[in-house]
């Protein structure tokens, strides 16, 4: 059976996103600053969390340990995962970047074979692009050769089917509620092969 005590889950953290050398993470601490960070009470985070009051008080003292109940109750009523209660940000690299693009308001670019909507436009010097696509090309002998272009590249299908089409690899048809995820430098092309043109949403590193 996994482990999946609070040692453990610390000792996961910290393997895999803390420094050499780093201070020991003070729980109690950490759920403060989550809490102070989101403006709650005490009140208010408790029963954000499922939890008594003066059981947060006490883990924010230090004077008792959470069990793992309460642990995972925590991350749930702070909106993180239960490792990130071990691991916080590193000074000097919080953003606290966001850009939000409701349904419609992306930037449009239309061509032959796709019609993106751009997301996050508001965001300068970002390290990845997403946009929404629907595609209109029904096969690949609209497109000009590959394309192809630095990065890597996610997919996901969110509605009708496609065929995606790679330079090193068999056709592969693809449904909503698949992905892929490749080499961008790869020449791919979309097309959909369903009645309507299918739409996906894209995610291309800028990096």
């Amino acid at each position: 059976m996994e482990d999946r005590s609070p040692v453990n889950l610390i000792r996961i953290a910290r393997d895999s996103g803390t420094e050499e050398g780093a201070e020991p993470l003070n729980l109690g601490t950490r759920v403060r600053g989550l809490r102070k960070s989101k403006g709650w009470t005490l009140e208010q985070a408790a029963r954000q969390a499922g939890l008594a009051r003066s059981t947060l008080s006490k883990i924010e003292n230090g004077q008792m340990s959470p069990t793992y109940e309460a642990l995972k109750k925590l991350a749930v009523g702070l909106e993180i995962s239960v490792p990130q209660l071990f691991t916080p940000p590193s000074a000097g690299q919080i953003s606290g970047r966001m850009a939000v693009t409701k349904t419609g308001q992306g930037k449009t670019h239309a061509t032959v074979t796709y019609e993106h909507e751009l997301l996050g436009e508001a965001l300068s010097k970002k390290q990845m692009l997403p946009y929404r696509a629907r595609i209109r090309a029904r096969s690949v002998e609209e497109f000009d050769g590959w394309v192809r272009h630095d990065g890597e590249e996610f997919l996901y299908v969110l509605t009708g089917v496609i065929r995606l089409y790679t330079e090193f690899y068999e056709p592969i048809e693809m449904r909503r509620g698949d992905s892929a995820y490749y080499d961008a430098t790869m020449g791919h092309n979309v097309v959909s092969v369903s009645d309507e043109d299918a739409t996906i949403l894209w995610v291309t590193s800028l990096s």
